[in-house]
Order: structure tokens, then sequence, then C-alpha cells
């Protein structure tokens, strides 16, 4: 298995993860909508995605990093957004490898680190832990939305 960092010419590949993962989470399918949104990304360097190829060069997952910054420190972090491994391809380490590249990629480009949130329920958090990953217990998040 391989990791790479994705180029437009990934972006089929990409697309097919990346609507397993919003299917994922309870959204309906549109794989043109998909592809614009991941190509906008991509063209306007406003995430990094990296995906998991077999030796075949099969997509098996991906995750997508967004950029965000910290005033306190004055430094950069990355925000672990998405992170999906096809069905065909769980338990065979996909999930780790995509987190220990995403930890490498934080590392090479000087970044403060990686954040991410997940549901309460959610089993992957023992294989965060287990990478190294800190629960956060000191802050509160907040979320507000437009409501139209």
């Amino acid at each position: 298995m391989q990791i790479i960092s994705a180029t437009l010419s990934d972006l089929e590949d990409l697309t097919q993860l990346f609507d397993g993962y919003r299917k994922f989470y309870k959204q309906s399918s549109d794989i043109e909508a998909a592809r614009e949104f991941l190509k906008e990304r991509l063209n306007h360097h406003q995430s990094r995605c990296l995906i998991c190829k077999d030796e075949n060069g099969i997509a098996m997952g991906f995750t997508q990093l967004y950029p965000t910054f910290s005033s306190v420190s004055m430094q950069h972090n990355w925000i672990l957004n998405d992170l999906f491994v096809h069905p065909d391809h769980r338990s065979k380490g996909v999930g780790k490898a995509l987190l220990l590249a995403a930890q490498r990629f934080a590392r090479e480009d000087g970044a403060k680190g990686l954040v991410l949130e997940t549901a309460t329920d959610n089993p992957a958090q023992h294989l965060y832990e287990a990478l190294g990953w800190k629960k956060d217990t000191e802050v509160f998040h907040y979320t507000w939305k437009v409501e139209n």
C-alpha cells in the first residue's frame, strides 16, 4: 500500500471515495457536485488530500486536511476533516496508514499539529489515541449555523 498526495490526475478516484464518505454520513450521492467541490479545493490549494492505494493502484481510502491558524501560538495547524476507508478495504490498516501519513505531512510542513473532531461513539477513537492523539478536556467547542 502507498499513500500519495492527490493531484487533479487523482480526481476520479478521490471523487468516488469522497462520495462514499458523504453517503456514510447520510448525505445523498452527488458525484458531479463532489467532483466540483474537490476540484475547487485542489485548484485553489485550499486542502491537501492524501489517498491510499493498493499495489494495483486501486484507491482504498483518503483523508482531507484543511489549513487553519493559531493566533496565540502564531503557527499553522491542519484540520483532519475527512477520513474514509472504502468498505472493501477496512481492517487492512488503511486508516492507520492515512493517519500516520497525515502526521508525517504535518511534521514535514512545519505545522503545530493536527486537530480533528469525531462523534463520541466513533470506535476509531482507540486508533487515534494509540497514535498519540489527545482528547481535549480543557476547552469546549461551539458551533453556530446560519439559518435561512
